[in-house]
């Protein structure tokens, strides 16, 4: 029987883990394969962060869980688990099966008493994860069979009447939607997109956004693959002002007073002579392409501008 480590050392490899992700994956931008993920060590030899087979990995050393998973969903499919936004604004993770006391369920309340640092691995493609780190359990709702899971910050934060405390929950919430669905949302984009600007081909993961067609506050704005693009900086902020468009049979506008205007290069080479033209990168998949409609609702308001 494998004995459970002193605290200080479960603590220590979570950090470790944290450290070691977040210098793999770019500082959080970039997903992992399996593969990469099993070569994490700790104290010279292997350890594996993320249950290959079960939803939450539980060490035999930890008393509570490490890290929990969320399988990859090809859009239109189901999830064997569906983890959801609550009215709240954050997001759930549900138990495993319905008995609260199986013990995988007992090592997330674990989790949740000690306020634990766990790491979230989330499917976006065939063996392939973005990881979203540290997130906490912060409550649990026995009744929906699952816990309510935050990122940094909001674990701390008790229940109050204060007004000024209202202000930094709302924040809270929105930092935690942002950093648990913005991640996964850029991993599932720059998979459909091969990391390359679908305007100008560019290349460089760092330059790269994931940007939305139609932007999330929309009624339609979902985190889904076909309402995003894969942009470099300079386009994704072109293309939400205003200057770019693009139309649903996938070719790019330029505003008609940005193609009058004599500027330097960047603005000629760069903008100006993408006019007329068919976006340089497509997903390869049909099912990962731009919805049209969603591109007609912007393209609209871009026409319009």
């Amino acid at each position: 029987m494998t004995a459970l480590w002193p605290a200080a050392e479960q603590d220590a490899l979570r950090a470790e883990a944290i450290r070691w992700l977040a210098a793999r994956t770019n500082d959080g931008l970039d997903a992992l394969t399996s593969e990469e993920i099993a070569e994490f060590t700790f104290g010279g030899g292997s350890f594996r962060l993320m249950d290959p087979q079960r939803g939450i990995r539980k060490p035999r050393q930890f008393t509570a869980a490490l890290s929990i998973r969320t399988t990859y969903c090809p859009e239109g499919a189901e999830r064997p688990y569906e983890d959801d936004m609550g009215p709240d604004g954050l997001v759930r993770y549900k138990w495993r099966g319905d008995d609260p006391n199986h013990p995988e369920n007992r090592a997330l309340r674990e989790a949740m008493i000690h306020r634990a640092p766990l790491i979230w691995f989330w499917g976006v493609g065939q063996a392939l994860y973005k990881p979203v780190f540290p997130v906490y359990l912060i409550a649990e709702e026995e009744a929906q069979q699952q816990f309510v899971v935050a990122t940094d910050g909001l674990q701390h934060l008790q229940q109050t009447t204060s007004p000024m405390e209202e202000v930094l929950r709302r924040y809270l919430r929105q930092e935690t939607y942002r950093r648990l669905h913005q991640p996964v949302f850029r991993s599932m984009i720059m998979r459909a997109y091969e990391s390359s600007c679908a305007v100008c081909q560019l290349r460089h993961s760092p330059l790269l956004d994931a940007a939305h067609i139609v932007e999330d506050r929309h009624e339609r704005g979902i985190a889904s693959v076909r309402n995003g693009l894969a942009l470099c900086k300079i386009h994704h902020a072109a293309y939400d002002v205003g200057i770019l468009g693009l139309t649903p049979e996938l070719r790019v506008e330029v505003r008609a007073d940005i193609l009058d205007e004599v500027d330097g290069p960047l603005l000629e080479h760069g903008i100006k002579k993408l006019h007329g033209q068919p976006l340089m990168v497509v997903p390869r998949r049909r099912a990962d392409r731009p919805d049209p409609e969603l591109l007609q609702i912007h393209y609209e308001r871009f026409r319009a501008s």
